[in-house]
């Protein structure tokens, strides 16, 4: 069963997706952008498994779905190390 805040999400994510598209220059000015965009890709597929799931292969969508959060957190995370200490590397992860 579909909920009305996925599609309010799903809905959102989709402008939010049609902004990076025709933004792209733009957005390409942020530091370390690919994998900034990339995380929220996968957020997006997350948002798009939701709704998916509530029409069939429930289970198997719903592990996707997770995954697919999971690697966005990751991916974001990982952004947010390199933005802030990317220029002090003296460190290794």
């Amino acid at each position: 069963m579909i909920q009305e805040n996925e599609i309010v999400m799903l809905t959102l994510g989709g402008g939010v997706f049609i902004f990076t598209l025709v933004n792209q220059m733009r957005i390409k000015r942020i530091p370390e952008w690919q994998i900034l965009v990339s995380g929220f890709y996968f957020l997006l597929a997350g948002w798009v498994l939701t709704v998916i799931e509530g029409f069939f292969w429930r289970s198997p969508l719903n592990y996707l779905e997770h995954l697919s959060y999971a690697c966005s957190s990751t991916l974001m995370a990982v952004w947010c190390w390199r933005v802030v200490f990317g220029g002090k590397q003296g460190t290794k992860l």
